[in-house]
């Protein structure tokens, strides 16, 4: 089933006593420790907010990374996001993300994702950038 799961706000960066939306997305992958990668491309890979991202998701059945395209840990982009069950993109500016992801040549490898039944979700430009129109303040 193809699933994207788009937050306007709440998830693990502002609600982090508050689980069950995080949880939520989890169980949506059908599997019992999920693979969960983190996009922080929106916030210019802030250090601060892939922090919280492992300080939340260690706290529960997951395996979780993240993909940084300013210090990608792999040429293969592509068969790194497609092992992932999850793929989960943080806020921050959508223009930056999504002139970031179609220079990196993201945009095909997220749709092939997609069509793969790989759950997508996002907060904020992460929420947005699942779509072709969405309002932003970038």
């Amino acid at each position: 089933m193809r699933q994207i799961i788009a937050l306007g706000g709440g998830g693990f960066s502002m609600e982090p006593d508050n689980p069950l939306m995080d949880l939520y997305i989890l169980k949506q992958s059908g599997k019992p420790s999920p693979n969960i990668c983190f996009l922080p491309t929106a916030s210019g890979d802030a250090e601060n907010y892939i922090n919280k991202f492992y300080q939340f998701f260690r706290r529960f059945p997951c395996r979780p990374s993240h993909l940084s395209l300013f210090r990608p840990p792999t040429r293969d982009l592509e068969g790194f996001l497609l092992e992932k069950d999850i793929i989960y993109v943080g806020g921050g500016n959508t223009r930056n993300l999504l002139i970031l992801w179609k220079e990196w040549g993201l945009v095909p490898v997220l749709k092939k994702a997609w069509e793969e039944g790989i759950v997508l979700a996002g907060i904020s430009a992460g929420a947005i950038c699942w779509f072709e129109e969405g309002v932003t303040d970038s």
